[in-house]
């Protein structure tokens, strides 16, 4: 039958022969059984040799001009199934081998082994399946002969792209890469809804209604299904566990054609993040050079449009090239991404106002201050909105991007080293209008220290300086408040509050003589100041940001006013005065106080004297110099008083000599002082608060 390739009779008999030794398995060492086993051995060689010879015409032309031929083959098959399952593997391995033989000899010619023909390497096998599409229909549905060899074909494929990307000179046009990848893409694209789950069953579903050959090919299969599993039952058939893995390679069981040719083209596609880097750094220059530093009327966000615009391009750019990759380049394309959002950081940090230097700075005074004007505040408080814009969006990027990388590079996909950049931005902006307010804040403290309170004939309504500091705040804060988010504005009036109280405090020993009548004057001056500090949060409309503020205030203040009742002070007693009012005051301070009352040199000795015994070993001596910044105020290190009862006066010695801080001036005017600064003293209960701004 195998020479007359009566292959459909060959396969009945096969099976049949199969079924009978499987009977007699248990006979095996017998003789007789053995050579017919070695003989039936010999039989099914011969039969394969036929098999094999017959399919290596396929292919030739001859298929298409003798129907007959195809038919043979067809029953060949029916021999092959009744074979062993490594007859089939092999059969199909080397159909598939010689049909891309033409394929390789092909596309390794000089002239189509280049990178911009990949399209015509698809474009041959497609065609290829499309005309033999009729063909091959002699192969069994369940040989999946089309999809082993598109497996085969994407195998080669990928080699030889491999090897002309390592033959490259220099480096790949991303133009004709991204071209070459993106067209094998869509063919892996199409391979794997060609192949993917279920193709089995509508190929099962193509064989209904077939000819009497279809049917005796399903006949022979069910009695070939049925000996293997009496065979499986019978010693665990180990072709049948076999045949169970090699399942994994037919359509829809495991194998997946995305990424077989293009992942070869992941270590080559550097030049790709190059060229966006080099896009989006561009683009960034652009976006900031068109930004007009302000926020279009009736805007809800108060935050920068080219923030918006930069991630808007990030987007994009994150759309390319997950649509090409999700491997290493993704990665890398991320990284990417931190570098322009901390070059956009950058921008921002330098668009705030900056302090004056050189020399002209230092003739006008403004050296190390920072001039705001109020567009620049505006434009700060847009700065500090969009920088926490831009750590909220940077965050939820990375968090995007590592749910679309390769699981290896999730983990990676951080920002936190973007976000800090964005964080020191907020907090250099909200600094830098904290300065800028003290700035113009100084410029009264400059017209103060201007005022002659050693002249001053009476007592009057507050002075032109105060009225300098509320408009200052009255012009500056509702803006501020209505542009900060709550948790901003605290931070700024934080900082505020524990700067300009301690300003004002120094600013006094700026001054020059200070007679009582001035003093009277300054101490109502520094009761409305107080009061213009405290209205600050309800000026900004956020009254929850009152407490702690209010509490800072109120301490650096109480401090001026205590300073004041010192320089208000007989003679006689200004050192108690001094040390119970004070207590962490320093010879040098004091001395100043000295002079601002009016006091020659020589008056002063005896007073130091009496300071220094009562302050021995508590107060250290320095040189007397003139305050100029908070940190130039030192916390003092204070001893145990309890066992140096002579160095501050007792509960009551303190009650009493402060009670005599207007002796000899019983006017109107220190009556009205004491009213307004009764509180003085009980508001210095919290002890040692110049060590909360200074250190």
């Amino acid at each position: 039958m195998a020479s007359k390739r009566q292959y459909k009779e060959a396969a009945a008999q096969l099976e049949a022969v199969n079924q009978l030794c499987s009977h007699f398995e248990a006979y095996r060492d017998i003789p007789k059984i053995t050579e017919l086993k070695d003989k039936f051995k010999s039989i099914k060689t011969i039969l394969k040799s036929h098999v094999f010879s017959d399919f290596s015409s396929l292919g030739s032309g001859k298929e298409t001009e003798d129907t007959t031929l195809l038919h043979q083959l067809s029953d060949a098959c029916l021999v092959v199934d009744a074979l062993e399952p490594s007859v089939r593997e092999e059969l199909v391995k080397i159909f598939c081998s010689r049909e891309l033989t033409s394929y390789q000899q092909i596309f390794e010619g000089a002239e189509l082994a280049k990178l911009d023909k990949a399209e015509r390497r698809y474009a041959w096998i497609k065609r290829r399946l499309r005309t033999n599409e009729e063909i091959w229909k002699i192969f069994p549905p369940q040989w999946h002969v089309s999809y082993l060899l598109c497996i085969q074909f994407c195998k080669l494929t990928r080699a030889q792209l491999v090897e002309i990307l390592n033959n490259l000179n220099e480096k790949p046009d991303v133009g004709t890469l991204l071209l070459a990848l993106q067209r094998t893409l869509e063919f892996e694209e199409e391979l794997a809804e060609k192949f993917g789950d279920g193709s089995r069953g509508r190929e099962s579903g193509s064989d209904i209604g077939e000819n009497n050959m279809g049917n005796s090919k399903q006949t022979i299969l069910d009695i070939r299904k049925k000996y293997e599993k009496k065979l499986a039952a019978h010693n665990g058939n180990e072709n049948e566990d076999q045949d169970g893995n090699k399942d994994l390679s037919v359509p829809g069981a495991g194998f997946n054609f995305r990424g077989i040719i293009s992942s070869c083209f992941e270590p080559y596609l550097m030049v790709y993040v190059e060229l966006e880097e080099k896009t989006l750094m561009e683009h960034l220059d652009k976006i900031v050079q068109e930004e007009t530093w302000d926020i279009e009327e009736g805007s809800q966000t108060n935050i920068l449009s080219s923030s918006m615009q930069v991630f808007l391009i990030i987007r994009r750019s994150l759309k390319r090239c997950s649509a090409l990759t999700k491997n290493q380049t993704l990665y890398n394309l991320f990284k990417v991404f931190q570098r322009i959002l901390k070059a956009y950081a950058t921008k921002l940090y330098a668009r705030l106002p900056k302090s004056g230097t050189g020399i002209v700075a230092a003739a006008t005074g403004m050296d190390g201050q920072i001039k705001t004007s109020d567009r620049d505040e505006r434009v700060i408080c847009y700065i500090v909105n969009t920088a926490e814009y831009c750590h909220t969006t940077s965050g939820e990027l990375a968090e995007n991007v590592s749910k679309i990388v390769e699981p290896q590079f999730a983990e990676s996909t951080d920002m936190s080293e973007v976000q800090d950049e964005f964080s020191a931005v907020i907090t250099k902006a909200l600094i830098t209008l904290v300065h800028g307010i003290e700035t113009k804040f100084d410029v009264e403290m400059a017209a103060m220290a201007r005022v002659p309170w050693g002249t001053l004939e009476s007592v009057g309504d507050q002075s032109e300086y105060v009225n300098g500091i509320n408009t200052i705040f009255t012009a500056s804060i509702p803006v501020l408040g209505r542009l900060l988010s709550p948790i901003y504005f605290q931070f700024f009036l934080d900082k505020l509050a524990s700067n300009l109280g301690p300003r004002f405090y120094l600013n006094i020993f700026k001054c020059k003589q200070i007679s009582e009548t001035g003093a009277q004057q300054m101490l109502l001056d520094t009761q409305a100041v107080k009061t213009i500090l405290l209205d600050i949060p309800s000026l900004g409309k956020q009254k929850s940001a009152a407490a702690g503020y209010s509490k800072f205030v109120t301490r650096e203040m109480s401090k001026a006013e205590a300073l004041l009742k010192v320089i208000l002070s007989a003679v006689d007693s200004v050192a108690d005065t001094y040390c119970a009012l004070l207590p962490e005051g320093t010879l040098s301070e004091f001395q100043r106080i000295l002079d601002l009352k009016g006091l020659k040199r020589t008056e002063q000795q005896s007073i130091l004297d009496d300071y220094n015994k009562r302050g021995a070993g508590t107060y250290q001596p320095a040189t007397v110099t003139k305050p100029t910044t908070p940190t130039t105020v030192s916390a003092p290190v204070v001893t145990n008083q309890a066992n140096n009862p002579g160095i501050i006066p007792l509960k009551e010695e303190i009650v009493a000599r402060a009670a005599a801080l207007g002796r000899g001036a019983a006017t109107t005017g220190i009556r009205r002082f004491l009213a307004l600064t009764e509180s003085t003293t009980r508001d210095r209960k919290d002890g040692s608060f110049r060590k909360l701004f200074t250190g």
